[in-house]
This record gives C-alpha cells, sequence and structure tokens, in this order.
C-alpha cells in the first residue's frame, strides 16, 4: 500500500494513537502535517520521525487557530483527529465547566476543525471516540457522553459531506501518553486487569489503531461506521 502524493493531516499527532498515525503514514510516502497544542510535543515528534514531516501549533478550543492552520495547509487528501483533553469525575462530583471544556475538546474541537478543513473529493476524515459510548462506567458519565457524540457526528457528516468518507475509531484501553500521570504500578496494574478481562487477554498498543486506521483511510467503500478496536471490551 502507497500513500504517495497523499496530504495527510494529524490532529493530535504528537503521541500515542496519532503518532503512530503520523509515523506510518510518513513511511507509506504521504505528505504529513503533524498539529497539536504542545509546541514541545510536536518538536518531541518530528525528531522521532526518519521521514520529512511537518509540525504546525494548532487549538482545536481556538476558532481562529483552527482557520488559519486550515486556511494555510490548503486542499487535503485525509484528516485525522485524536487528541483530546477531557476531565472526568464522580457526576456530581464533576464541575460544570470541567465538563464543557471537555466537551469543547474532544467534540466541538473535531466540529471545527471539520468545518474549516478544505478535503479533496475523494478524501476521508477520521474522529475517534472510545468504548465508555457503549460500555458506561462510573465517573465517566460526560466521556460517554461526549464519545456518544462524536460517532454520531461521524455517521451524519458521512451522509452530509458525501463523497468524502467519514468514519469513526472507537478504542478499548490503549497503552498512550495519557496515563502518564499514574504512579507505574496503578499503571501497570490497570493494564494487567483489564488484560486479564478482556477476550484478546491484552490492551491495546498505538500500532494496532494504526494499522486498521490506514485500512480504513484508503478503502473507498468505508463510511458512516464505527469500528471498534477494543480487544473484545464490548462483549464483556
Amino acid at each position: 500500500m502507497t500513500l504517495n502524493n497523499k496530504k495527510v493531516v494529524v490532529i493530535g499527532g504528537s503521541s500515542g494513537i496519532g503518532f503512530a498515525i503520523a509515523k506510518s503514514v510518513a513511511a507509506m510516502g504521504a505528505s504529513v502535517v503533524i498539529a497539536g497544542r504542545s509546541a514541545k510535543k510536536l518538536e518531541a515528534a518530528l525528531a522521532e520521525i526518519e521521514q520529512d514531516v511537518l509540525i504546525y501549533p494548532v487549538d482545536l478550543t481556538q476558532e481562529d487557530s483552527v482557520r488559519d492552520f486550515f486556511e494555510r495547509e490548503g486542499e487535503i487528501d485525509y484528516l485525522i483527529i485524536s487528541g483530546s483533553s477531557v476531565r472526568s469525575d464522580a457526576f456530581y462530583e464533576l464541575a460544570l465547566a470541567d465538563a464543557m471544556q471537555s466537551m469543547d475538546s474532544k467534540f466541538w474541537g473535531p466540529y471545527r476543525a471539520v468545518k474549516a478543513a478544505q478535503m479533496a473529493d475523494d478524501g476521508a476524515i477520521l474522529l475517534f471516540s472510545g468504548v465508555l459510548s457503549r460500555r458506561p462506567a462510573p465517573g465517566m458519565a460526560i466521556v460517554s457522553e461526549i464519545n456518544a457524540a462524536v460517532e454520531g457526528l461521524g455517521k451524519a457528516l458521512a451522509v452530509e459531506l458525501a463523497p468524502i468518507r467519514v468514519n469513526v475509531i472507537s478504542p478499548g484501553l490503549v497503552k498512550t501518553p495519557a496515563y502518564s500521570g499514574m504512579p507505574d504500578d496503578q499503571r501497570e496494574a490497570m493494564y494487567q486487569n483489564t488484560a486479564q478481562s478482556l477476550p484478546a487477554r491484552r490492551v491495546g498498543e498505538p500500532q494496532d489503531i494504526a494499522e486498521i486506521a490506514i485500512q480504513i483511510l484508503t478503502n473507498p467503500y468505508v463510511t458512516g461506521t464505527v469500528i471498534d478496536i477494543d480487544g473484545g471490551s464490548l462483549l464483556v
């Protein structure tokens, strides 16, 4: 498979799943732009990728930042939006401002990006939700709500923006820097306990998601879908 002469924008591509996707498509010959809020993380990502890629800061919660970014990029073939920042807590404990900020980051952020992006007619957009959309957990109501909203947005856009294809990946637990703030022993215990409960008997790696993401982006018959890559989380 080749992505020669394809322009790919990965927002949230400086770490985790987004970085794995950016690195993979760059190795396949794509012209890659990695965007995110942290200039430091973007520079670190650039240093890790052997191919030539571009990096630009963008803040999806700021309409001006989003507009300026996409005006500069012009027409693109594939848009991947994997990064977001959410806060969670028990429903009665989570401050409304924190809930709204999470919605602004993970739902309205991608909404702004898709609205501003200049997509090629045969292009594709890939959004990210998560297993909590259909398998809620205590203390995660806001994340469940946001993930479900992203999945609804993806399906609606697949109809309205056609022939541009729009799909959503719903990952289960994946080993990413999102959990780097946890104590090492607690993080490893979480991974091990989750793995034991899953039919796959393992938690995900960023490359697991990247491989499927590329297939979804490049398959011209896939649109309006929510793809579960969760080790069987929805079954148990």
